[in-house]
């Protein structure tokens, strides 16, 4: 198993940057397809149609979001760890990300997919909101 670490910086408030992630509606919007998320620590998500879903572990609105994540390519009922934390810095905020417990043999995908799926549209879309 192996560990992504990534750092993002959005020019947006933490606020909407955590609101992208945890709103379904903005969640759906940015990445072009059904996302279903619970507001509250032990309820559930689903994104990207199936292709994803979890529980979230802990949050703590517009610092940090931690949840059991797993997509439909992982063995049948095993759960990696996602945690997302967010830092207000000069001109936006800064998320430092944490993905535990990925598969090897899909270390290279998952790290590139975080990357072209939720932090480039994830842009494009806070700073559009922000313009």
């Amino acid at each position: 198993m192996k560990t992504i670490k990534q750092s993002v910086f959005f020019k947006a408030d933490p606020h909407d940057v955590y609101e992208a992630l945890m709103d379904s509606r903005k969640h759906s919007q940015f990445t072009g397809d059904k996302a279903v998320i619970s507001r509250k620590e032990g309820g559930t998500y689903k994104a990207y149609g199936d292709y994803i879903r979890g529980k979230n572990v802990k949050l703590v609105p517009d610092e940090l979001i931690e949840q059991s994540w797993r997509s439909t390519d992982f063995e049948e009922d095993y759960f990696s760890t996602v945690i997302f934390r967010l830092e207000k810095v000069r001109g936006g905020t800064k998320l430092s990300f944490t993905h535990k417990g990925v598969p090897d043999d899909q270390y290279e995908d998952l790290k590139q997919g975080w990357k072209d799926f939720y932090w480039e549209p994830m842009k494009r879309m806070l700073e559009k909101d922000n313009e």
